[in-house]
């Protein structure tokens, strides 16, 4: 028997990882993001922060405000953010505000994860909204997603070394 919420949230989960390959295309962080009301997506962003030199720049965010602007209202009560990565704090910060209901990430960010890895804020209570979390859908996808990214970008450090190396040693001969 099929899960229907699992499958809903692996086919938006798949939608998402459309926005972070289009990051990845602009040689952005690989993030991606869809808010969803009413079982459509209103929303969908991806990671901006090197094209627009913007620390805000973040998936979740320019789909929170996308979100904002089409339905007409700051509260998105009756939503789900679906994102490649697990929120920092920042996004953690106006999920809460823009009251999200429901979170569904992809892979875990040990080191700036705040939707149960390195903290909960989605959970505190001490805040006056608190959004339900899913979270490893297409995990596998979403990290090898950013693991690839990341290697490419250290691969081409160490090949520019060894270029920069070989003419250094070139121009000593």
């Amino acid at each position: 028997m099929i899960n229907i919420v699992e499958s809903q949230d692996e086919f938006f989960m798949k939608e998402a990882i459309k926005e972070a390959k289009k990051a990845e295309d602009l040689n952005e962080v690989p993030i991606g993001a869809v808010l969803v009301m009413k079982g459509e997506i209103i929303s969908r962003a991806h990671n901006l922060r090197e094209l627009e030199q913007s620390a805000i720049a973040h998936a979740e965010l320019l789909a929170i405000d996308q979100a904002c602007r089409q339905s007409g209202s700051w509260r998105l009560e009756n939503s789900t953010l679906y994102v490649t990565l697990e929120p920092c704090p920042m996004c953690a910060g106006a999920i809460i505000l823009s009251r999200v209901k429901r979170v569904v990430y992809g892979a875990s960010d040990p080191k700036g994860g705040c939707a149960g890895t390195l903290m909960n804020l989605l959970h505190d209570e001490r805040f006056n909204h608190q959004c339900d979390v899913t979270k490893g859908v297409l995990e596998e996808e979403c990290g090898q997603l950013l693991s690839a990214f990341f290697r490419s970008i250290r691969d081409r450090k160490k090949l520019e070394k060894q270029l920069k190396n070989n003419q250094t040693f070139k121009d000593l001969q």
